[in-house]
């Protein structure tokens, strides 16, 4: 366990330094954030912080994914080259701004690819769906999630927070509930990295995300819940992802009824509409942070053996965030 605590720390520690480094980068090279009528913050920012998380991620990943005797070493070189590929590009979005189009069927082709790494005949959804249908919903909800990732990424905390709450839930899950034992170590980097990025970008934000940290960490994160539930904790991992899903596709489903360009920059998130109703960052996020420690609780209990009663009890959960941060 010491030796688990120690990546834990080392991951903290070397995303805390790595932030400020790329902070003062950003500073030096004018890489700021200008706010506008879609923005959440009122003065220009650095961006791009989460470079660190993904440069200390992809290393750790690799070292401590290729001792593991249960992963193979396609999928984790497939994995982890889809997200260096990503935050490169993500780094020029970042900059330069790619066309959406670019964006998504770069995305799309490195989940397909990855997609076939995990192939190994285990359902993502416990069988109950044509072996293709599961494929194909597997895809599109790690695209999705991938996207939504940068979606949510809106307000300061927001992101590190969410992640660091999935990562935390996933190692319990492991320590408590029997999940796969090599996603642990994965886990605690992710919570370490996490954390020592939210250090910087915690109310006033010194420093954002930017693409090419929530566009990786997105993809990242959504192969562990999917590996999750490709183990039979596909509940859990829906659970524990769960208010970020909600708020996204909600969101984003309104947009599309009206007729409105849903991947361009808004405000129309039910996090967002806590910040214009008067809530500051800070509060909203540790509001969202109460409810997901709720949510690893009943990520754990589905997994425990009560699973239709920890989904509803977490569909009406954050049914009763998503209203309470929404309300007029």
């Amino acid at each position: 366990m010491l030796w688990l605590l120690s990546l834990f720390f080392l991951a903290l520690f070397l995303t805390f330094i790595g932030t400020r480094i790329v902070l003062g980068l950003a500073r030096k090279h004018a890489l700021l954030d200008q706010p506008n009528e879609r923005s959440s913050h009122s003065i220009p920012t650095p961006h791009g912080g989460g470079l660190a998380i993904i440069v200390v991620l992809i290393p750790l990943w690799a070292y401590f994914g290729q001792t593991s005797i249960t992963l193979g070493t396609v999928e984790l070189v497939v994995i982890l080259s889809g997200a260096f590929l990503l935050a490169g590009f993500s780094l020029i979005d970042d900059i330069r701004h790619l066309s959406p189009a670019f964006r998504f069927s770069l995305q799309a082709l490195i989940v397909a690819v990855s997609l076939w790494a995990m192939a190994d005949g285990v359902p993502f959804f416990g069988g109950f769906l044509p072996s293709w249908l599961d494929v194909a919903l597997a895809g599109l909800g790690w695209v999705w999630f991938t996207n939504l990732f940068n979606f949510m990424d809106g307000i300061d905390g927001i992101a590190g927070t969410q992640s660091a709450s999935m990562s935390v839930g996933i190692a319990l899950l492991v320590m408590m509930a029997g999940a796969p034992a090599f996603l642990l170590p994965f886990a605690l980097v992710a919570t370490g990295a996490c954390l020592g990025f939210l250090y910087w970008n915690w109310h006033p934000a010194k420093i954002f995300m930017g693409d090419v940290g929530s566009v990786p960490l997105g993809f990242l994160l959504a192969w562990l819940l999917l590996t999750l539930a490709q183990s039979g904790y596909f509940v859990s991992a829906l659970i524990l992802a769960l208010y970020y899903v909600a708020d996204a596709t909600i969101t984003l489903v309104r947009r599309g009824l009206r007729g409105e360009k849903v991947w361009q920059a808004h405000r129309e998130h039910f996090y967002q509409k806590a910040i214009q109703r008067g809530m500051n960052h800070g509060q909203v996020v540790v509001t969202i942070l109460l409810v997901n420690s709720l949510l690893v609780g009943l990520a754990l209990a589905a997994a425990l053996g009560w699973p239709l009663l920890a989904l509803g009890s977490a569909v009406v959960l954050v049914a009763g965030l998503l209203r309470y941060l929404g309300r007029d």
